[in-house]
């Protein structure tokens, strides 16, 4: 046992180290790419050749972290920009307000409080199953850890309202235009489509997700030395400094619930991304600054607070960017893909197609982006789900419940360790408390996946 946990940056840049080191141990090789639509990178199945080995040595580790930061640059100005923005919210007092008087209103029962977290899990994980809701978790754990630790749990469930549920939606998400969509459009199918099921199995998944949170955080209720977190402070706040609910404290609750409602219509109506998701952010913290007259000189300084306790997050992102960019230049992600999708071929559709989730499963902690790992596996999924007699919506959905679920572990993904690094929860005490949702979540995807299989016309 490890005396001292390591710091999350600790964890990804050892990662980088590693990878540098595989691309001296793993053969080079790649796909042919070819263009369709507004994708350039797509794979040609079949094109698999062996290539001239470029091993990345210690210079090329040290300028990574430049280029991941470049390449993530829209990313880290979403986390410094939304942290900022939500700094000057949370400096009206209004959210704090607000919260404290929700729970005021939930302080005459288990059932009442109980009740309000799974409405909140629940819009949460429509909010994943919608628009594929990621980036927008390394925001909303600034107020959703003070309002689980206010309501008698931890950090742990704090994290998981927002970062869990809307994680487990886009796994099974029918609507999201980034993952699912590019992954529909490439294996040649209407986006979108298969809509029935995903329904179900996204209403299952959810159900599943919020039980296993709501056992915890009565557990933790009950007897709060139960909690994964004991010993450890928060680096959220867990504390209200509940003043008046005034006037104007009230028109700042109505514009944040109005950019919660925004946000989804938009990335849906108007395909908004990051970049149009941090600008409602923004917004938000200028009206909310005018309408509470916050002085120019406050406000700076309440922007400034909040990006500066986003810098580790940023950092974090930063440098597990810049694994991918090692992999990538080794050219190692094509061998590795290459061999995995062949071990599929010649066995049961059942098997086959969870085996294709696995796969795709070992493939994301290389390739942590969803639209980035549909747009090289699936021109291989696609075609191999031909071959194994399997429908292509089985390949889509191999895809989107893997990189749903898996993402939110690996420490690859720029998501998880910024979110773990903005919220104080060590890695390791994270993975001992989701492995056993995880294993849930993978029998299902199993079992589901089989039956779907073998029951063609369901799709």
């Amino acid at each position: 046992m490890l005396k001292k946990i390591p710091d999350t940056l600790v964890i990804v840049f050892s990662i980088l180290v590693i990878m540098a080191l595989l691309t001296w141990i793993i053969p080079p090789g790649r796909f042919d790419r070819m263009a369709s639509g507004d994708r350039t990178d797509l794979v040609v199945p079949g094109s698999y050749h062996a290539t001239d080995a470029q091993p990345q040595g210690l210079w090329a580790l040290m300028c990574a972290p430049f280029r991941g930061f470049a390449e993530a640059a829209h990313i880290i100005a979403f986390v410094l920009l939304a942290g900022g923005a939500f700094s000057v919210v949370m400096g009206t007092g209004a959210i704090d307000a607000g919260l404290a008087r929700l729970i005021r209103m939930t302080a005459s029962g288990r059932r009442a409080r109980s009740l309000l977290l799974v409405l909140i899990m629940v819009l949460f994980s429509l909010c994943g199953f919608t628009f594929g809701m990621s980036e927008e978790s390394l925001v909303f754990v600034l107020i959703t850890i003070p309002l689980a630790r206010n309501m008698g749990y931890d950090a742990i469930v704090g994290v998981a309202i927002p970062f869990v549920n809307s994680g487990v939606g886009g796994a099974a998400a029918a609507y999201n235009p980034f993952g699912v969509g590019v992954a529909m459009e490439i294996a040649g199918l209407p986006f979108p489509s298969g809509v029935g099921l995903r329904t179900l199995a996204w209403l299952m998944l959810t159900a599943i997700s919020i039980a296993f949170i709501m056992v915890y955080a009565r557990r933790v209720e009950k007897d709060p030395s139960k909690s994964l977190m004991a010993g450890l402070t928060s680096v959220v706040s867990g504390t209200f400094e509940a003043g008046h609910f005034t006037p104007a404290r009230l028109v700042v609750v109505l514009l944040f619930l109005a950019t919660l409602v925004i946000i989804p219509f938009g990335a849906a109506r108007w395909d908004w991304g990051v970049m149009e998701i941090g600008a409602a952010f923004l917004a938000l913290g200028f009206l909310s600054g005018a309408v509470a007259r916050i002085s120019p000189d406050a406000f700076v300084r309440l922007f400034s607070d909040g990006a500066r306790g986003m810098i580790p997050a940023a950092l974090v992102i930063c440098i597990s960017r810049s694994v991918l960019i090692m992999a990538r230049d080794g050219q190692v992600i094509d061998t590795i893909l290459f061999y995995l999708a062949g071990s599929l071929e010649g066995l049961p559709k059942s098997l086959s197609v969870q085996l294709m989730f696995f796969v795709q499963g070992i493939i994301n902690f290389f390739v942590p982006s969803g639209s980035g790992q549909a747009a090289i596996t699936m021109p291989l999924m696609a075609p191999l789900a031909d071959l194994l007699g399997l429908t292509r919506q089985s390949a889509v959905m191999a895809f989107q419940l893997a990189a749903g679920f898996f993402d939110l572990v690996i420490p690859t993904s720029f998501v998880t360790m910024g979110v773990l690094s903005v919220s104080g929860v060590p890695y390791n005490r994270w993975l001992k408390w989701i492995w056993k949702l995880i294993l849930l979540w993978v029998v299902f995807a199993c079992a589901f996946l089989a039956v779907t299989a073998e029951l063609e016309t369901w799709w």
